[in-house]
């Protein structure tokens, strides 16, 4: 009789697609699933893009209360969820909150209990930095194993001291660079579908949230119209200030030059039809999007909020001062798409050790390690 997968509580939080939830489907669909099967605890009841593709691949899925309207209901659902499981590791994805969850499970007994940093702090969001602050001290606590996507989200949950001593496992945000590879005869079909093949294209994949900074990326993209009229943005994603954004393209007359996709499930795809990328966040832990437009050869400009580890390729990704004039962004993107060739990056990517096929058998490492 073949022994059973042993399956893996994954607290994702709410499913967003482009968020921690991608990270974690991405390890989930190249890991060893003879070995390790996942389940994921999601926060809300709405069905996700991601539910089915879960089923299928042998996953389980626990629907939480929202915590931000009752973390109280969260906590007593989890609780009862993961003694009748009976796990043995717990991966909490959650950053400063996810000592709420850890501490259920350091209750329950479950022996390897997983705090995983996957982003930091910004200025301009007061609540909740407070909460982030107020709950930091505890990251610690009811874990007794640390992960981060980068060593600057690493250091900024668990601190400097803690980093320095070697606790803090280092798992990258990996993709499939293969999905990302530059494919002209991709590109030429996208823009068609787009009605965008004769147009200078700026594309942004991003949740529409403080963090991401739409305000100044319109900005940005009003004075690229300026000097290269036959521009359209391309805007990937959704989020809860997306009508916000919608009003401040109209108000500015660009309704006709912006594009707004919503979620898609082919970003690979919308990359190749982009000539640049800008992301210029107020924070970010990593930025995995970032690597994923480097894999596509696209000129990337991103702020200096973003941390410099996701500057895999020096040549097309240039980090920007946030607090730049616009019209500044606008010239150097210009001047550095115009100077780029289009290339394929994939081979560079793999050897920074971003695919996702190998940082995989990282992951199944190391929960074996820990078993």
């Amino acid at each position: 009789m073949e022994k059973e997968p042993i399956r893996i509580a994954q607290v994702v939080g709410q499913v967003v697609t482009g968020g921690v939830d991608a990270v974690v489907m991405s390890y989930y669909r190249h890991i060893d699933k003879t070995m390790f099967q996942f389940d994921f605890f999601m926060d809300g009841f709405e069905e996700t893009p991601i539910d089915k593709e879960i089923l299928s691949l042998g996953g389980r899925i626990f629907k939480l209360p929202p915590y931000e309207k009752s973390m109280r209901k969260n906590l007593i659902d989890f609780r009862k969820i993961i003694k009748e499981n009976n796990y043995k590791i717990i991966h909490c994805h959650m950053n400063t909150l996810s000592v709420f969850w850890l501490r259920e499970a350091k209750k329950a007994k479950i022996p390897v209990r997983i705090a995983h940093s996957h982003s930091t702090a910004g200025k301009g969001e007061f609540k909740r930095n407070l909460m982030k602050y107020a709950l930091r001290p505890f990251s610690k606590r009811y874990a007794n194993n640390f992960c981060a996507c980068s060593e600057y989200a690493g250091r900024w949950l668990f601190g400097n001291r803690f980093y320095e001593t070697g606790k803090v496992k280092l798992i990258r945000n990996a993709i499939d660079v293969e999905a990302f590879r530059y494919n002209e005869a991709v590109r030429e079909k996208m823009r068609m579908e787009l009605g965008i093949s004769d147009k200078f294209v700026v594309g942004h994949v991003g949740r529409f949230m403080y963090q991401k900074n739409h305000e100044f990326l319109i900005e940005i993209f009003a004075e690229i119209c300026k000097q290269k009229p036959d521009s359209v943005l391309l805007l990937v994603g959704d989020g809860p200030r997306r009508e916000k954004i919608e009003k401040l393209v109209a108000d500015k007359g660009l309704s006709e030059e912006v594009i707004f996709t919503g979620n898609r499930n082919d970003v690979p795809k919308l990359m190749q039809a982009m000539d640049c990328f800008v992301l210029p966040s107020r924070y970010e832990g990593l930025g995995m999007v970032v690597i994923e437009a480097q894999t596509a050869g696209l000129p990337c400009y991103i702020s200096d909020m973003v941390p410099d580890e996701v500057i895999l390729l020096p040549e097309l990704c240039k980090p920007m001062k946030l607090n730049d004039h616009s019209e500044q962004w606008a010239y150097k993107i210009r001047d550095l798409v115009f100077k780029t060739k289009r290339n394929n990056q994939t081979q560079s990517i793999i050897e920074c050790n971003y695919n996702i096929r190998n940082e995989a058998k990282v992951l199944r490492s190391f929960y074996e390690s820990e078993m």
